[in-house]
């Protein structure tokens, strides 16, 4: 249908969009936009380096457009919001990318807002983004649980590191608000914010939430 949301993982490991799915359970609502949960075949097993960010761009925007039909909006499930600006040049549609869209939500949460990366290369790339949007000067710190996307099906392990890194954040950098630095955290929000107690954003449900009022509305 016109008005589904389309939420593409743009890396190949199905368990990574598996664990989104999931994620977004909260969000499927009786008279809703459908969510739809998809992975790009294309993509390598994680998106770790600025070279996988570019190998996935024309993939994205060519699946993008060949969905453009059904969907009212789509949602970049990567945190390095690969092949954005190339999407919302090819589709008419909405397109939202989780980083822009996580940091967003979390500076309506708190005034400084901290990153839990993946990895420490990580860093100077989304680091790129924040200047990009402006944010810095809300930025707390971002640090790395230093495990790469196909380890964090482990979900024991990933979020002991994660309470590690983030009550880091929260302590010594002053972080009010934590956000999610992969797509494939997204499972383990919950258990997060309960550990840390402070708020903590799930990247792909922010730009998820939004892309449903984008529909709705029809902005």
């Amino acid at each position: 249908m016109a008005s589904s949301i389309i939420v593409i993982n743009p890396n190949s490991l199905e368990a990574v969009t598996a664990g989104i799915d999931e994620a977004l359970v909260p969000l499927r609502i009786a008279g809703g936009p459908e969510i739809r949960c998809l992975t790009l075949k294309e993509g390598p097993p994680g998106i770790q380096t600025q070279a996988d960010v570019e190998s996935v761009t024309l993939p994205l925007a060519k699946l993008a457009k060949s969905l453009e039909s059904e969907a009212g909006a789509f949602v970049i499930a990567c945190f390095s919001d690969p092949g954005l600006h190339l999407v919302r040049e090819t589709v008419k549609k909405p397109v939202l990318g989780i980083a822009e869209c996580g940091v967003l939500a979390a500076l309506t949460l708190g005034q400084t807002f901290g990153v839990i990366a993946i990895l420490k290369g990580s860093i100077p790339r989304h680091m790129r983004l924040w200047g990009a949007m402006g944010v810095t000067s809300r930025l707390a710190g971002e640090l790395a649980i230093d495990m790469p996307v196909a380890d964090l099906i482990d979900r024991k392990r990933t979020l002991a590191r994660m309470i590690e890194v983030g009550t880091r954040l929260r302590d010594e950098q002053g972080a009010n608000v934590i956000v999610m630095g992969c797509a494939g955290m997204a499972p383990l929000r919950g258990p997060l914010q309960d550990a840390l107690g402070i708020p903590v954003v799930e990247p792909t449900q922010a730009a998820t939430t939004m892309a449903i009022g984008r529909v709705r509305l029809g902005w």
